[in-house]
């Protein structure tokens, strides 16, 4: 949520710095400044009215005692209570409308980062993997072959979107997992296994409610008590200090978790995305910091080294990403993407998003800490896959893969499969 003192104090620079999103919110704004000077102006009413009503009920004893007609302050006191009542329920009104656009304007982005959408994304770096394929295979047709991955099966349980890891598929799979979490917990990461239903409020300070609620996967237990399937990590750990005040001396607060990842995608699958590149359920390693505002750049940045890093490791091409402005998700000031090669394709895709929040997240789950001289601030909140395995399987298949249609493993992987070094058909 942002500072509604920054929109209070220049609103047309947020309209500008918003609309390099691509996003007009100029009538939001707008409409926000209203709401914000008539709400101040209502808690100041009923302020006054308030404090006026206790003066006059304090009158009322010292009168009896001196013999005098207190109907007229009894009706006064009546006149007060029906404007403190009125001025009460219309500054309920203007404070739900009014918090509901806060709610719903995205992050300011950084001042550095072009604006514009995917078309303005600038590489930053490009890395060459360390084997050269055999093969020209798609990732599709080896894993099928190699009956690592039932796409058909999985289509069977579960519909389109879905897919069974097999046997080596499988393992495979939990190799990748437990690297990358090895990895983080080894920097000082605390490993978390967080739940995978969430409540509203959940993400609501992650960013995602209210406008995006639609992309996500609800369970039907009433409005009271409903929860819906974590789309990321990264939604519970943004709530894991919510309405907490921490210590400076704990900062930052570094967390790394395991977790299936539940989407909504709308549309229809293009061709190149068939296989694992795109679906409703995978897996993915997620980092998070939580800092203090002077230290958010620096955990940027290593958080970014961490995911390039794990990619490196693996021996796979990639390149790392600056997004523009407008292709941030809406809760990010910025995001630099690392993007893994697959050759059939001859296309990148994400397998990392690392992300700085500032402090919007914090502001919206109310996530602070104190300064050792007793000043309490905002925290800023990040993010990084650390990694998503979905496209990073379909890499090392592709990148990987000899003559004779089985596919190596990378070497940081081969402890976790009992010293195995390749996959073929006849495993």
């Amino acid at each position: 949520m942002l500072d509604v003192k920054l929109i209070r104090d220049n609103p047309e620079d947020i309209k500008r710095r918003l609309n390099d999103r691509l996003i007009n919110c100029d009538e939001q704004i707008d409409r926000i400044m209203v709401l914000d000077a008539l709400r101040r102006e209502l808690i100041q009413k009923t302020e006054t009215a308030k404090s006026e009503q206790n003066k006059v009920s304090k009158e009322i004893p010292q009168m009896k005692k001196q013999g005098l007609d207190t109907a007229p302050i009894f009706e006064k006191m009546n006149v007060l209570k029906e404007q403190i009542k009125a001025s009460e329920q219309q500054l309920r009104e203007v404070e739900d409308e009014y918090s509901e656009l806060l709610l719903s304007l995205p992050n300011l982005p950084d001042g550095d980062l072009k604006p514009g959408g995917k078309e303005n994304n600038t590489p930053l770096s490009f890395f060459e993997s360390k084997f050269q394929p055999e093969g020209e295979k798609n990732h599709f047709d080896l894993c099928s072959d190699l009956g690592i991955i039932d796409y058909e099966r999985g289509a069977k349980l579960a519909g389109s979107g879905f897919w069974i890891y097999r046997g080596l598929g499988a393992r495979l799979e939990w190799a990748l997992l437990n690297f990358f979490i090895e990895n983080h917990s080894a920097d000082g990461y605390e490993f978390m296994m967080v739940p995978h239903m969430l409540n509203y409020e959940c993400g609501l300070a992650a960013g995602q409610f209210p406008k995006f609620k639609d992309d996500v996967y609800w369970l039907d237990e009433g409005e009271e008590n409903r929860h819906f399937m974590l789309p990321t990590a990264e939604t519970a750990l943004a709530g894991l200090h919510r309405d907490e005040i921490l210590t400076e001396a704990s900062l930052p607060r570094k967390y790394v978790a395991y977790s299936p990842c539940f989407r909504r995608e709308a549309g229809s699958y293009r061709s190149e995305e068939r296989g694992t590149l795109r679906g409703h359920q995978f897996n993915k390693v997620e980092m998070f910091q939580v800092t203090a505002p002077e230290k958010s750049m620096e955990a940027f940045e290593e958080l970014v080294v961490r995911a390039e890093n794990l990619v490196r490791a693996l021996g796979l091409k990639f390149r790392t990403v600056k997004l523009a402005a407008g292709d941030c998700s809406a809760s990010m000031a910025r995001t630099y993407d690392i993007e893994v090669y697959i050759p059939s394709i001859k296309d990148y895709k994400e397998v990392s998003s690392v992300s700085n929040a500032r402090d919007y997240q914090a502001r919206r789950g109310n996530i602070r800490f104190r300064r050792e001289d007793g000043k309490i601030e905002f925290c800023h909140t990040l993010n990084g896959s650390g990694l998503a395995t979905s496209r990073v399987l379909p890499a090392i298949v592709e990148q990987y893969q000899l003559s004779d249609g089985s596919i190596m493993v990378p070497e940081v992987l081969r402890r976790f499969l009992n010293g195995r070094e390749r996959i073929s058909k006849d495993d």
